[in-house]
């Protein structure tokens, strides 16, 4: 097909995937859950799972084989700018403020996946269909206790903020356990993912490149950065040339974290990070907000929905497989953070709280496991064991979290700047 044809092939497909994100992301909020559990759901619609099972000849001359490096390249343009908006929008003060009465909570919070993801990879490792042929027992139980432990932190900063909780014991508690895990988790993925991928040697250069870049970013990028955000602070505005200027420095971060052998989203996320707050992260998060979560995230959402096969789980020992994990990986997160947070001296209600908010999985589920699928760590069975658990542990959140919480709480004075509160309500 000639490249125009492609285009024009695409246009149903992009049709289809807005209109079913913003269909489900309206049913989802109808019924008090963020809208982008919806999203998720709608992506897995539209794959083989539902879509494809009883409309099969017209799935596949929608989402016909040769458009889906567009596909591709839109949820990977996606998901890395979304990393890049979190970000963006990570409060680091908060995180440095707050992290020594978090460590509990989050030390349980990691340490209880990482046993329960062992325990489990046992059983799992040696059952067809899980994960990739030849994979050692330490990278399997490395990535499922990541998988298990990680967190959706845009998600629970929605619930946090919505609720006037920010600044609040257990608003900031939630936050900087939540942040901890997630940075835990990626660093764990990364070392999985450089190991598997190449031997010891480019695990070595994965994680001496990935400190040292790190180290680069959150230091001295920030300081050269930081006439920029000056020049935008006072002339209240980001022009055309500057705007471009950011986007090709997240270019040249994607693909410099790429190139020391992780993955291109980390290097989104560390530039958001790295980013001097202030006018300048609203400006972008601004013109990048919309783009991304209403355009770009639903493809990612779809790529993932089509590589979803749930008709795995109609086979009885596949299903008990998948009840397993996810009952597991509600003890071993939600459990586990409520009892650490007892012990730190919290009450029974606003530890289950924290409890709730730190089981939800999210996008950032979909992310870690896309990503392992992409370098061959898992197969299609355990990737859509885990898209099941991601969504089951994001719908649980909300409700869970205002049934110990209470629906009516007392307002604080700590309310997000407007660029968080766009963000947060519009991510997971």
């Amino acid at each position: 097909m000639s490249y125009l044809d492609l285009v024009i092939a695409f246009v149903p497909q992009l049709v289809l995937i807005l209109l079913a994100a913003q269909l489900f992301g309206y049913l989802a909020r109808f019924i008090g859950q963020p809208k982008v559990v919806g999203e998720m759901i709608a992506g897995v619609v539209l794959g083989p799972s539902l879509f494809g099972l009883f409309w099969p000849e017209l799935q596949q001359s929608i989402f016909i084989a040769d458009t889906m490096p567009i596909l591709y390249f839109g949820a990977q343009l996606g998901v890395g700018l979304y990393m890049f908006l979190v970000g963006l929008e990570f409060n680091t003060r908060l995180f440095k403020t707050n992290a020594r009465s978090a460590i509990g909570v989050s030390v349980a919070g990691m340490l209880v996946p990482f046993m329960v993801g062992a325990l489990l990879c046992i059983w799992l490792q040696d059952i067809p269909g899980l994960f990739a042929a030849g994979i050692s027992y330490t990278n399997a139980a490395m990535f499922m206790g990541a998988a298990i432990a990680i967190t959706a932190f845009p998600m629970l900063a929605r619930i946090i903020y919505e609720r006037g909780l920010a600044g609040s014991a257990i608003g900031t508690l939630a936050l900087a356990a939540g942040a901890i895990d997630d940075a835990s988790a990626w660093v764990v993925l990364a070392v999985v993912l450089a190991s598997f991928g190449g031997g010891a040697m480019l695990a070595v250069k994965a994680a001496i490149g990935g400190i040292i870049y790190a180290w680069l970013m959150l230091t001295q990028v920030r300081r050269w950065l930081q006439p920029l955000a000056d020049k935008v602070e006072q002339s209240g505005r980001l022009s055309a040339l500057q705007f471009v200027f950011v986007l090709a420095l997240f270019a040249i971060s994607a693909y410099t974290t790429e190139w020391i052998g992780l993955h291109a989203v980390f290097g989104g996320f560390l530039l958001g990070v790295a980013m001097p707050r202030g006018k300048l992260t609203e400006l972008v998060t601004a013109r990048l907000e919309k783009i991304t979560v209403y355009l770009l995230l639903p493809m990612f959402f779809t790529y993932s929905g089509l590589k979803t096969q749930l008709n795995v789980l109609a086979s009885f020992d596949m299903l008990m497989i998948a009840l397993i994990i996810l009952a597991a990986s509600i003890f071993a997160k939600g459990v586990a953070c409520w009892g650490a947070a007892r012990l730190g001296g919290a009450d029974n209600r606003t530890a289950m709280a924290v409890g709730a908010l730190m089981n939800a999985r999210g996008l950032m589920e979909l992310i870690i496991i896309n990503i392992a699928l992409k370098f061959g760590v898992i197969e299609q069975g355990l990737f859509s064991i885990m898209v099941l658990m991601a969504i089951v542990t994001t719908l649980m959140a909300s409700p869970l979290f205002q049934l110990v919480y209470g629906r009516h709480m007392p307002k604080n004075d700590a309310s997000p700047p407007a660029a968080t509160q766009q963000s947060v309500t519009a991510s997971g």
